[in-house]
């Protein structure tokens, strides 16, 4: 990890040492996890998003180097846990952005109450956007376009 975060070493060395460690996170114990979710590279966090522990989980939102694009790409993927994307739906600094709501909103695991305040939060256009393509289950897609018909039937936007 202080190869990867060292700023002189070479860009090709920081890389090696972040694939080392990234082949080796299911090897490593708890404990070492939870250090690299609040201190390695964006690459390591971005990989700890998808841990099974919730703590670490955590710990990889609260990594200063991870990116908002790094949480929505964990967010697209199929293996992304209910846990993490309960965390994001929590989480102060992640939640309330714009794009991460929109991800959230594609993603099957956000729960029913979670979606409705999301979507109530984003303009029509952009939840009709989400939802296009959206994984969300069925029942949990049909309350969200129902909130929204309400929505803009009632104050007539669109």
């Amino acid at each position: 990890m202080k190869v990867a975060l060292t700023p002189g070493a070479p860009a090709d060395i920081r890389i090696a040492a972040d694939e080392a460690l990234a082949n080796r996170l299911e090897k490593i114990s708890m404990g070492e996890r939870l250090s690299l979710a609040h201190r390695a590279s964006e690459r390591i966090a971005r990989a700890l998003l998808l841990d099974s522990e919730t703590r670490i989980v955590r710990a990889a939102l609260e990594n200063p180097r991870l990116t908002e694009a790094s949480i929505i790409k964990a967010l697209m993927r199929r293996n992304s846990s209910s846990a993490f994307v309960e965390a994001v739906c929590r989480h102060s600094k992640w939640s309330p952005r714009r794009e991460i709501r929109m991800a959230l909103l594609r993603n099957e695991k956000t729960p029913l109450a979670r979606a409705l305040e999301l979507s109530r939060s984003l303009p029509v256009t952009l939840v009709r956007e989400s939802l296009h393509g959206s994984r969300l289950p069925t029942n949990v897609k049909s309350y969200v376009l129902q909130d929204l018909a309400k929505r803009s039937g009632s104050n007539g936007r669109s």
